[in-house]
């Protein structure tokens, strides 16, 4: 068998093995560890002399692991394990090994997993030597007296810090048994062999402090994961000092060896875990200045690779963050002391002096050029500007005594927000560099924030001071200003707003808002009166186009400036770079819609300067080579995003066209000027697109949503508000009638695309705005072509809302259209409601669909409209109508849905049944109105509603103490109540009779509900019959 492990082995391993044959060998192995006698033959494999190959070794030992971590081998088996592999080890790491060549450090990483794993489960009994066992192969002789085994040694120490990863590494996720275990471990090794341990560290230490890099890097390690978890006294002592400062030297060399850097990087993170070691508060703070680590730190920063190579190719940047991690975690206890009101007065008063020394430490590494370097220090600057807030909080004077801190750590905030010296803006190969830069600007804004909490003035007058004299500086005659120092002074004027802005304002009642109002308001004086054309940077010009946006308020207060920033923007519309011109025809509409009212007649001058950028070319996406459409990565580049973009230039032009300025005829000009290319381009891609061509179709799309969005430019009017207060003059109405005919013309030739169907209810509700109801006869070919053969539910919800929203705008005018299409419109939905479904998200759009039919019910009773529903047109859809709903109020899986239905039915209760009916005071006798409702509806309502009220409840599955179960209930208990109050004595005699009895109800119960029905008005009899009906179903 052991031939035919190691040949299958083989197989599986070569590259060239016939892929059948490997398919044979993967299967022939995967049988092999789950046979239980399968570990003990390759155990055999792995220890036989002379060996098989590294591969046959490494999956043989693997199976061993494997089948020991499954549980396969017992107590016993596992002592086995245990001997023979220590007979290995001694034979090939040992004293006197004869092995001809080490193993390969793969071999011995597998092997030292094993171990730690015999360690697991045999050191409480079985292997209780197994410290003095791995220890025994540091000798390079029996007769050695140090541990001058190089090769025992690395192999004690893997297994040391293995040891580590299994049972005190905290970033490992394990279930409680495996913790508690783990604990129990840790307790063992304390209890034995700790102390023999830490001294192994010590005597490998000091005789291979200069001699072998790996051995030294190894034990520094090994010394900084266990003083998470040992006695602090063990590893802080002076002969371990000592020799953790001898390896600290190596910082003041700037030549180091190949894997130095290593071993002085590990020195530095034994410091920072002895720092991360949890203690007392007092303890930590004395414990900081026993090890004189301002002194450690002051010596690394002062070094060579730090200070002397710092701002040249040669600068250490892996040990300028090793030691910044030393500060950060330093800092944060010492801030945490602080805090804390329980420590006592004179440990607060040492933390207070130490951080004032490490002050200068934070300010060096977050200063740092590097930004991997400076994020490291910034959860200890976060906490340090978080306490001085809380300080604050508590008393306001001490804001003044902090600033001597705070100010040194806003400078250098402020600092690293500007781009390096190094950065090339939208270079395509520094995609990530710029992402990772503009996080590290968001992090940054948030320790601005703070400081501006903590001491506002301080934070206005620093930000006041880079800005104005970055403005200074471009105001000089022959000014050449690095555009890396406008883009921050840009930068910090835009996040300024965070303080300066209330309510999306720089004002309050024509006044600014607050001192930092005050001082933005004389920033945007000073930058509006720049020449745009000192902005020579794209970053400079993007960021200019949203700080105008930002703070439009303030152009309201100095409209003699919009002039000129229009111009600006004019120009910015067309930049040679995609990113900033795409980005500018967004900003250019939120600009204009902003300051619409104080635009005066530029509409021509717009309308000439943007013709050239309103010309709409569809792209099909292309796809990738493996057949995927384009990444992510390129969306904001692609031709559908372009075309997005370029929908906002529609909208500006619809904006600045229909200001108070310009004259309606004027209005139907540039309208006309803008549409009848795009009418023509329609006309030309309408017969291809017929013949399925797929780029016409795309591009007839983009036309129609185009048309949407110069008439949301032309009208503020959104679906759902009240109809247009304000539609256009009739002229430019008329001139959207043809946008609307345009549309419906492309809609009815291509009503089975999808994307077509999808930009024509956009359409739809933007001309609503601008046409008003003059849309409503067309209501019907919108409908045909809308609501298709193969729409989907969720197209049908969609259009449903819509046109809840068009019943609430026109509710006096839409009538005679509405009942015109109401059967063939339902009959339509109710296709889609009955269609079987595949799927989840089929299932969810279903439950969308029942919604938004509800929902449109809902909206034509309310509005007044229920008659077009029993109107002699539409009677014989109103049975489908009442069965439709009656079904919905008994499903038991979506509540939702049957609280809906309940509402619709206790609608038309209160719509169709009469007015309510009236109790006369002299002698309590309930008396008809004399105004009737629809004849026969209250008889209707009693048979066919009422007991929809106990269907659901009655179901099975139904749990009446579910919540939105409770909610259903309570709309059913209003539906009995608007029924009693329609019809009185006449539904009370039927409950006694026939409907409660028939529920199974008895006597006492049945008066009980009754008289409540009786007694309770709408809220209380709400209330009653969800826990009437948990009483029953108990």
């Amino acid at each position: 068998m052991e031939d035919q492990i190691v040949n299958a082995i083989e197989i599986a391993g070569n590259h060239t093995s016939d892929q059948a044959l490997k398919g044979q060998a993967f299967e022939f192995l995967n049988q092999l560890r789950s046979d239980p006698a399968g570990w003990q033959v390759c155990l055999a494999i792995f220890t036989k002399t002379p060996q098989h190959s590294e591969i046959v070794r490494h999956v043989a030992l693997e199976v061993v692991n494997s089948a020991a971590q499954a549980g396969m081998i017992d107590l016993q088996a596992l002592g086995f394990v245990k001997q023979s592999l220590l007979a290995y080890l001694q034979q090939m790491y040992g004293p006197d090994s004869t092995a001809a060549q080490p193993d390969s450090p793969s071999i011995q990483n597998k092997i030292a997993q094993t171990v730690t794993f015999l360690f697991s489960a045999l050191y409480p009994g079985g292997w209780e030597t197994f410290f003095d066992d791995l220890l025994g192969l540091t000798y390079k002789t029996s007769a050695s007296t140090t541990r001058d085994n190089a090769l025992g040694i690395i192999f004690y120490l893997r297994v040391v810090n293995s040891i580590h990863d299994e049972i005190g590494d905290v970033l490992v996720s394990r279930s409680r048994p495996e913790q508690d275990k783990a604990n129990s471990l840790k307790d063992l090794i304390r209890q034995r062999d700790v102390q023999k341990i830490v001294t192994s560290w010590q005597e490998i230490l000091a005789a291979w402090r200069d001699g072998n890099d790996t051995i030294v890097e190894m034990s520094l390690k090994a010394v900084g994961s266990w003083v998470s978890w040992i006695d602090i006294g063990l590893v802080v002592n002076q002969t371990m000092l000592d020799l953790l400062f001898q390896q600290l030297a190596r910082a003041q060399n700037a030549d180091l060896r190949l894997g130095e850097e290593k071993v002085r990087d590990a020195a530095v993170d034994v410091f920072t875990e002895i720092i991360g070691k949890k203690m007392k508060a007092e303890d930590k703070i004395d414990m900081i200045i026993f090890l004189n680590l301002d002194t450690i730190v002051s010596q690394l920063s002062n070094s060579p690779p730090l200070r002397d190579n710092r701002f040249t190719s040669k600068y250490d940047t892996d040990l300028a963050e090793t030691v910044a991690k030393l500060v950060n975690i330093t800092v944060i206890d010492i801030v945490r002391v602080l805090e804390n009101d329980a420590v006592a007065a004179d440990a607060k008063e040492k933390a207070s002096g130490l951080l004032q020394t490490f002050l200068t430490h934070i300010l060096r590494f977050f200063s740092d050029e590097y930004d991997e370097v400076c994020s490291t220090v910034i959860p200890c600057v976060n906490d340090l500007l978080s306490y001085f807030r809380k300080v604050v909080k508590t008393n306001s004077s001490l804001a003044a005594q902090n600033s001597t801190i705070m100010l040194p750590i806003l400078k250098a905030i402020i600092a690293k927000m500007r781009y390096d010296e190094t950065s090339s803006w939208g270079d395509e190969d520094e995609q990530t560099d710029e992402a990772e830069f503009q996080d590290l600007r968001k992090r940054l804004a948030v320790l601005q924030q703070i400081v501006a909490s903590v001491n506002e003035q301080l934070y206005i007058d620093a930000v006041s001071e880079v800005v104005g004299t970055t403005f200074e500086n471009l105001r000089q005659p022959g000014s050449h200003l690095d555009w890396r120092d406008l883009d921050l002074a840009l930068h910090e004027m835009f996040l300024f707003g965070d303080l300066a802005v209330k309510g999306g304002s720089l004002y309050t009642k024509n006044t600014p808002n607050n001192p930092a109002a005050e001082r933005l308001i004389e920033m945007m004086l000073r930058m509006v009166e720049s020449d745009i054309r000192s902005f020579t940077h794209p970053a400079t010009q993007l960021q200019y186009m949203e700080i105008c946006v930002r703070y439009s308020s303030f152009f309201h207060h100095h409209t003699h400036l919009i002039p000129g920033v229009l111009e600006s923007f004019l120009q910015l519309v067309h930049h040679p770079v995609k990113k900033v011109k795409t980005r500018s025809w967004y900003l250019f509409q939120r600009l204009v819609k902003h300051l619409r009212t104080h635009i005066g007649n530029v509409a021509q001058t717009v309308v000439e300067a943007l013709g050239s950028l309103l010309v709409i070319q569809a792209e099909v996406p292309s796809e990738g080579a493996d057949g995927d459409e384009m990444s992510s990565e390129d969306h904001e580049g692609s031709a559908d995003a372009v075309f997005n973009s370029q929908l906002y230039l529609f909208e500006a032009i619809g904006i600045i066209c229909s200001t108070p300025g310009v004259t309606a005829d004027k209005q139907v000009l540039y309208a006309q000027s803008v549409l009848n290319p795009i009418f023509v381009d329609m006309e030309r891609n309408l017969a291809a697109a017929k013949a399925d061509d797929e780029r016409s179709i795309l591009q007839i799309h983009h036309h129609i949503m185009a048309l949407g969005t110069l008439a949301r430019g032309f009208s503020d009017w959104m679906p759902g508000t009240t109809s247009p207060s304000a539609l256009p003059a009739p002229e430019v109405s008329e001139a959207f009638v043809q946008v609307s005919e345009a549309t419906l013309v492309a809609l009815e030739s291509l009503k089975g695309s999808f994307n077509i169907r999808t930009a024509s209810r956009f359409a739809f509700s933007r001309l609503i705005g601008v046409l008003g109801a003059r849309i409503l006869p067309q209501l019907p070919r919108w409908i045909d072509g809308l609501l298709t053969q193969t729409s989907s539910r969720d197209e049908m919800a969609l259009f449903l809302r819509l046109l809840d929203q068009v019943i609430f705008g026109f509710k006096t005018e839409i009538y005679a259209i509405l009942d015109a299409l109401l059967t063939p419109f339902l009959q339509r939905v109710f296709s889609g409601i009955a269609d079987p479904t595949t799927g989840t998200d089929d299932e969810i759009q279903l439950a969308e669909l029942k919604r938004e039919y509800l929902n449109f019910l809902l909206a034509v009773l309310n509005n007044d409209l229920g008659s077009v529903i029993i109107s002699e047109r539409n009677q014989p859809i109103f049975e489908t109508v009442i069965s439709t709903i009656e079904h919905f109020a008994k499903d038991v899986e979506d509540f939702t849905t049957a609280k809906m239905a309940f509402s619709v039915l206790s609608k038309m209760a209160s719509s169709w049944g009469g007015p309510d009916l009236t109790v006369e005071p002299a002698n309590g006798i309930i008396t008809p109105p004399s105004q009737t409702g629809l004849p026969g509806f209250g008889q209707f309502m009693i048979t066919r509603f009422s007991p929809l009220c106990w269907a659901l409840p009655a179901t099975p599955s139904f749990n009446a103490k579910d919540a939105q179960a409770k909610q259903v209930l309570a709309e059913a208990g209003a539906l009995q109540r608007t029924i009693y109050s329609k019809t009185g004595a006449e539904y009370t005699e039927y409950l006694r009779t026939r409907e409660l009895p028939g529920v199974g109800m008895g006597s006492d119960l049945i008066e009980e509900f009754v008289n409540a029905l009786d007694r309770l008005d709408m809220k209380g009899f709400r209330q009653f019959f969800p826990t009437f009906i948990q009483r029953l179903s108990a």
